[in-house]
């Protein structure tokens, strides 16, 4: 088979050196791959270490023992082959949502370095990343004109414009309602699958991961590991009607019986 896109060896972070000396790690032992083109999803309790995870995918944090490889590279530094989004938009109040969106064109290289002689192509990828959120007409409005969820889909066409090979989302849909965020899902569906970039989705939400991800993965307590992995093996497409099926169904309640055991050992559930 053709090697992992993603991975992670034998990873363990602690976040400074009195921490590592006294042997508290954030994350341990983690070992995880994903194939060129994969979604997955972490979920787990809270604090269990499913940020700090994204931070060492993205190179934000350097492993204390362990490697981690991305398209065959060791990582060593921030991935500039990586978009971020996030669960609070944070889109900048004095930028319309086209040049939020080009944002990161003005920061990554080449783009930096292009952005004076490509402008008219940048802006056109960028237009037409947001009409395909259904955000056709909202280019020129400003972040307090949008309602919660057209600034999401700003947060993940800003986070796209780069045309990333990974995608990472912490908890991105998570302060938005039910409706909306079943709104993000198709929309998130549909672009990873145009685009078949791969994408690591943290959340607290065991719906959201069934719906989205090829494979979902159990993280314990702190320190974090990853001690299930559950196949998700229901046809593509998929659209929300999937999520009214037992078969989902099954998968959600597996899940969560999962995490109910987390909670009642403190940290261990069984393979």
């Amino acid at each position: 088979m053709d090697q992992p896109f993603v991975d992670f060896r034998g990873v363990w972070l602690a976040y400074n050196e009195a921490l590592l000396a006294q042997g508290r790690f954030a994350v341990e032992d983690v070992s995880l791959q994903l194939q060129r083109g994969e979604f997955v999803a972490i979920v787990g309790p809270s604090g269990c270490g499913k940020s700090t995870f994204m931070k060492l995918a993205t190179g934000l944090k350097r492993p204390s023992r362990g490697e981690i490889f991305v398209d065959g590279l060791p990582v060593t530094g921030p991935l500039k082959i990586s978009g971020m989004a996030f669960q609070a938009p944070s889109l900048l109040p004095w930028r319309t949502t086209l040049a939020n969106v080009l944002l990161p064109l003005e920061i990554v290289e080449p783009f930096r370095s292009q952005l004076k002689t490509r402008r008219a192509e940048f802006e056109a990828r960028a237009r037409a990343l947001l009409a395909s959120v259904g955000l056709a007409g909202y280019e020129d409005k400003f972040p307090w004109q949008l309602s919660g969820g057209m600034q999401q889909r700003a947060s993940i066409c800003r986070a796209l414009i780069h045309e990333p090979q990974l995608l990472l989302l912490d908890e991105p849909f998570g302060a938005l309602d039910a409706f909306t965020r079943e709104e993000l899902w198709c929309t998130l569906r549909d672009l990873q699958a145009a685009k078949q970039f791969n994408v690591i989705l943290v959340t607290h939400d065991l719906r959201e991961s069934v719906f989205l991800a090829d494979t979902v993965h159990v993280m314990s307590r702190s320190p974090g590991r990853l001690l299930h992995a559950r196949k998700i093996e229901l046809p593509r497409p998929r659209d929300l009607e999937v999520t009214y099926t037992p078969a989902f169904t099954e998968i959600v309640h597996e899940l969560r019986g999962h995490i109910g055991a987390l909670r009642k050992s403190g940290g261990e559930v069984a393979q």
